[in-house]
C-alpha cells in the first residue's frame, strides 16, 4: 500500500516549508497532516514526508517514535489520551484511566471494535495546574471527576 499527499496537503506543506531556510524543520507539521490525511503515521507516510522533505525515512522514524501525538497505529475517531503523570495522578488521574478503560472496554493502545474510541494513557500533557485532564483528539478537558467523564464520553457517543 502506497502513501501520497493530497494536492492540497502538498500545498501546505510547501507554505510551511517557506518559513525555514530549508525544508526539514517542517517535519513534525508535515508528520500532523500525513496523519490527518491518513488516520495515522504508517511506514508509508513516513517515507513520502522523507521524501517531500529531503529526509532520510530513519530521521523522520525517530521523529514519529519520539512524540507521543502521532499514532503509529490506527486510532479511534476520538483518540482519548488520560494523563497519569504526578500532578493527575494526586487528584485522581488513575482512578479516572480505570474508569475509561473500564467502561470501553479496551486497555492502552486499544480500539474499540466500533473504532470510534482508542485509549492511551500518558505522561504530562502540560495541564499540571489544570489537573486531572484528559484529551480528546486535540481539546482537552480539565479538573474532572468521574462523572464528567461520563458526560464526555457520552457526548461523543452521540456526535
Amino acid at each position: 500500500m502506497s502513501f501520497k499527499f493530497t494536492e492540497e496537503n502538498i500545498n501546505k506543506i510547501n507554505e510551511i516549508t517557506t518559513h525555514y531556510p530549508d525544508k526539514q524543520p517542517a517535519v513534525m507539521a508535515a508528520l500532523y497532516i500525513g496523519q490527518e490525511q491518513n488516520g495515522w503515521v504508517s511506514y508509508e507516510v513516513m517515507e513520502e514526508v522523507a521524501s517531500v522533505l529531503e529526509m532520510k525515512p530513519e530521521d523522520v522514524l525517530g521523529i514519529t517514535t519520539f512524540y507521543t501525538m502521532y499514532h503509529q497505529k490506527p486510532a479511534g475517531k476520538y483518540h482519548l489520551q488520560v494523563c497519569t503523570n504526578v500532578s493527575c495522578m494526586l487528584r485522581g488521574g488513575y482512578k479516572i484511566y480505570e474508569h475509561v478503560k473500564d467502561k470501553l472496554g479496551i486497555d492502552n493502545g486499544q480500539v474499540t471494535d466500533d473504532k470510534m474510541f482508542s485509549l492511551e494513557e500518558v505522561e504530562c500533557m502540560g495541564s499540571c495546574g489544570t489537573a486531572p485532564m484528559i484529551a480528546v483528539n486535540e481539546d482537552y478537558y480539565e479538573n474532572l471527576d468521574i462523572q464528567q467523564i461520563d458526560q464526555i464520553l457520552e457526548s461523543l457517543k452521540n456526535k
